[in-house]
Order: structure tokens, then C-alpha cells, then sequence
């Protein structure tokens, strides 16, 4: 799946079952954020690359779809089984290429793992229904079908989490399946592919291309492509809808987000403090579900920062790669700490206050690794850039209101929707904050509302693009498409042949 040059690997395609050079002629690095140092090269492939894969994946499907569910199910299995014995190798290679933690990236990786496991049940959930006599001598029955050459485009921050939130569930519903991982993070796709292959999925059924713009845009331009998956950054995410949708395939288009976290005065403080230390710094912040906007009501403030100051102050902030015991570890590249870096600094001159301030951090052992400290903005204003736009690094602001009517309406005139938390031991701020916020997911006393595999990820507003969401039974039926059938058979009237057949003469 790789070659190897100066000791810097080459990417490779997954064309058809075998690992195939590209034909582009530019290469990104790939870099270990820990260190800085680069571990592969990526090519920058575009539509002749797409079109191999693509051609490939048609050309397969027109098999696969006719191998029973089942049989399909049974790949899955394997595929699965072989997870868990990698389980290991699988999160180093995420804390290797991604930067976290081996904590984190162990957890990933079994959230990934859980939607093979749903995948696992298709045969159950691709079932039709029937009714008998829904008009005289007249049944009907719904059948679901295969769409054809699905593709998934998926971002930096879970490189085997997010890929696994599709291809499982699209390969098992009698798809397949082309790949563009990001092409900061390709590896750990392409050493999960292996484990695919060994599970006994037929060559072409899964596919694997790499690049950028170019390679997304073959890929929502592709004739033979039904259905688009994506998770990234809102304007790309909206790119990736209008742009499939207009060349009439499904899209799924999950985008950024600005996550609310609602503290009233009476949270339980110490579990709040622990919860949205791991929201707002988990992942070095790179998630859209992480908690990025703390909202105090009241005395809640006073009691909150100064805590969660002293809290998140003591995280111990280094190389994962060569220490398990880190709690937070670096954001993924040099240009998006330098993003996240300008970001604080309007941040401060817009007034926030930074009660704790990242951007003093030094790591000793790690001189060029791509390192940011923990950092929380207090007392900031809604119309502050740091408060409407997302950062996607381990910044946390700080807005502190009077009531939770004044939290309720922050949230309404945010333009994201993925989740929204409340900290509160009151049933009735709990139950008015989940009727009225604008989220599509909603924690009470959970810091990361995110679902998990058996329920669809349902991010609302600018925060996703499409109908049918990301797992749970909205994914099967964003891979499937419904055949209804109308069936009458009637007895054949006395001058037909079939009248004086022994049989219809027993039953008349």
C-alpha cells in the first residue's frame, strides 16, 4: 500500500484490490504533528485517478449487489473480528499521523468499530413490508436496492472513525465504495483496507483515492457515482452538496460547528469542571462536537472559571507519540496551529480576557511539534469573532449570561447546529433547554452528545447539508432505495384455458 523512498513512504491507490501508483505528478506531506517530522507523501490525484477507481468500484457493484445480504453481513464479521485483533496497531497508527492521544485514539477507534458492528445487523434493518389485500385481490410489498458506486470524503480529525461511520454500512447494503481520506491523515484508511481484503471483500468493492480539490470535485462530477458521504468544514461541506446534488447524486454533508455549553448555578461544579475540560480540550479541540462555547448563567461564572482554570492548567500537554500519559496532545499542522494561534489573538483583542493562555506553552522535547495549550477567553461578547466562528483547537470562550432565556436565544441566532450541552441539576431547565435550543443533539449533564452508532448524527442548520444523516437507520436508507410492487392475481375466467385445469376445477 506503500512504497518507501529515503524512508518517507508513498501513498498508494487501491484501485480493484491492489495497490496501484497514481498519475499525479504533485505530493503533500503527511507529518507526525508530535514532531513535525514527515512519514509519508500523499499524491495529489484528480479525475483520471477517480475515474480508474470509479470504473473499477461500477464494475464490482454489478456483482456484489447479487451476493445475498447475508453473505454480505458475514464479510462484515470477519471484517470486525479483525478490528478488534488490530485494535491496537489501529490506534498508534491515528496517535502517529493524527497527534492523539492513545486514549483518544483507542476510543475512536472503537466508536468506529461499534458502527461495523450495526453494520453487521443490515440484514434485519434493509427489510421491506407488506400488507395483503390492500385493495380487492391486490397485495403490495417494498423491497430496498443497492444505489451503486457510493464515495466518502472525510476529514483530518478521525482518521478511522469517520471513514467507518460509511463504507461498512453502504458495502453491506450491496454497494461499493470509493475512499478519499484526507490527505493529511491517509494511513490509517489504507491499513484498515488491508484488514477488508482479509476479511473476504471481493477486489473493486472498496477503493481507495487520494488528493484534494481537484479529487473531491472528480468525485461529485463522476457519472457513475450515486451517492456522496462527507464530514469537514461547513463551506466545504456546502460545496460538497450543492455541487453532488446538482450532478443528481444523494449527498450527506456534514459541516463545522459552535457548540453551546450552558452552565447553571445549580450544576453539580466538579463534575461540570472534569466534563467540559474533556469537551472543550479533548482531541486538542479538533472535533465538532467539542465544546467550544461555555455559557454561564449568572453566579454560575464566578463559581466555574476559576476552577476550570486551575483544572485545565495542570493538563500534562506533550508527544504522544512517546508517552501514554499525555493529556492533550498537539493540533494536526503547523498551518492550522498558526489558524488557531490568529484566532486567540483576535479573540484578546476583540476583549476577551485569557485566563489561561496557550499560546505560552513550550514543549522541551519537542521543538517543531505543532503544540498549543489549553486556553479559555472570559467575558466575551456575542458578536465576538471567537464566538460566532468555529476554531477547531483547544480554545474555549466564554460568554456569561443573566438567565437561560438570554443562553436559549445565543444559540438561535448561531448559524451551527451539531450539539448543545446544559449543566443543571433542575428537571425543568433540563426539559426547557432540550424543547427550544437550536441543536440537532442535545446533552443534559454530558459533555459530548455525540451518538453512538445505532442512532444518526443529526447535526441541524449550517452544521449539515442533506436529508438523511450519518448512522443509525437514516445511513441504510441513504445507501438503499425503496421498489414498491403491486401485485393481483385473480381466477381466470371460464373461456380460458387454465379454467378447465383439474387444479382450478378442485377450487371452484
Amino acid at each position: 500500500m506503500v512504497v518507501t523512498q529515503d524512508k518517507v513512504t508513498t501513498c498508494k491507490l487501491l484501485i480493484n484490490g491492489a495497490w496501484v501508483e497514481s498519475k499525479a505528478t504533485e505530493f503533500g506531506e503527511v507529518n507526525n504533528p508530535s514532531s513535525g517530522d514527515v512519514i509519508a507523501k500523499v499524491p495529489m490525484g484528480g479525475s483520471d485517478d477517480v475515474d480508474r477507481a470509479v470504473q473499477a468500484a461500477h464494475k464490482a457493484f454489478l456483482e456484489w449487489r447479487e451476493v445475498p445480504v447475508v453473505e454480505r453481513a458475514r464479510v462484515m464479521f470477519k471484517f470486525k473480528n479483525l478490528l478488534d485483533i488490530h485494535y491496537e496497531d489501529i490506534a498508534k497508527s491515528v496517535v502517529r499521523e493524527h497527534g492523539k492521544t492513545i486514549a483518544e485514539a483507542r476510543a475512536s477507534v472503537m466508536r468506529g468499530i461499534e458502527v461495523v458492528e450495526f453494520a453487521c445487523g443490515v440484514p434485519s434493518l434493509i427489510m421491506g413490508e407488506s400488507m395483503e389485500n390492500i385493495a380487492r385481490n391486490v397485495d403490495i410489498e417494498t423491497v430496498r436496492h443497492p444505489l451503486g458506486v457510493c464515495a466518502g470524503i472525510t476529514p483530518f480529525n478521525f482518521p478511522a472513525m469517520v471513514p467507518l461511520w460509511m463504507y461498512p454500512v453502504a458495502i453491506t447494503c450491496g454497494n461499493s465504495f470509493v475512499l478519499k481520506p484526507s490527505e493529511k491523515v491517509p494511513l490509517t484508511s489504507m491499513m484498515i483496507a488491508e484488514y477488508l481484503k482479509e476479511a473476504g471483500l471481493p477486489d473493486g468493492v472498496f477503493n481507495i483515492v487520494h488528493g484534494g480539490k481537484d479529487c473531491v470535485n472528480a468525485l461529485l462530477t463522476h457519472p457513475l457515482i450515486k451517492a456522496i458521504s462527507f464530514v469537514g468544514s461547513t463551506a466545504i461541506a456546502k460545496h460538497v452538496y450543492e455541487t453532488g446534488t446538482k450532478h443528481g447524486k444523494r449527498v450527506q454533508s456534514a459541516g463545522g460547528a459552535k457548540n453551546h455549553i450552558i452552565i447553571m448555578p445549580d450544576a453539580d461544579m466538579d463534575q461540570t469542571v472534569q466534563a467540559l475540560q474533556a469537551s472543550a480540550f479533548g482531541c486538542a479541540g479538533e472535533r465538532c462536537m467539542a465544546g467550544s462555547l461555555a455559557i454561564p448563567v449568572g453566579e454560575a461564572g464566578d463559581m466555574l472559571i476559576p476552577q476550570l482554570v486551575e483544572s485545565a492548567g495542570k493538563m500534562k500537554v506533550g508527544r504522544t507519540d512517546v508517552d501514554d500519559s499525555i493529556d492533550m496532545g498537539p493540533v494536526v499542522s503547523r498551518e492550522h496551529l498558526a489558524k488557531v494561534t490568529s484566532l486567540i489573538d483576535k479573540g484578546v483583542k476583540e476583549g476577551g480576557d485569557p485566563v489561561l493562555d496557550g499560546r505560552k506553552l513550550k514543549v522541551k522535547d519537542a521543538p517543531n511539534g505543532y503544540f498549543l495549550g489549553p486556553t479559555i477567553l472570559d467575558k466575551l461578547k456575542a458578536d465576538n469573532t471567537v464566538v460566532r466562528e468555529e476554531i477547531f483547537g483547544p480554545v474555549l470562550s466564554c460568554v456569561r449570561v443573566d438567565t437561560i432565556e438570554d443562553a436559549i436565544k445565543l444559540g438561535e441566532n448561531c448559524e451551527y447546529g451539531n450539539g448543545a450541552v446544559i449543566y443543571t441539576s433542575s428537571g425543568r431547565a433540563a426539559r426547557e433547554f432540550k424543547h427550544r435550543f437550536n441543536a440537532g443533539m442535545i446533552g443534559i449533564n454530558v459533555g459530548v452528545p455525540a451518538p453512538m452508532a445505532w442512532f444518526p448524527f443529526t447535526g441541524w442548520n449550517n452544521s449539515f447539508f442533506g436529508d438523511l444523516h450519518i448512522q443509525g437507520k437514516e445511513s441504510v436508507h441513504f445507501y438503499t432505495q425503496q421498489k414498491m410492487t403491486m401485485t393481483r392475481w385473480v381466477a381466470p375466467s371460464k373461456g380460458s384455458a387454465k379454467f378447465h385445469d383439474p387444479i382450478w376445477k378442485a377450487k371452484s
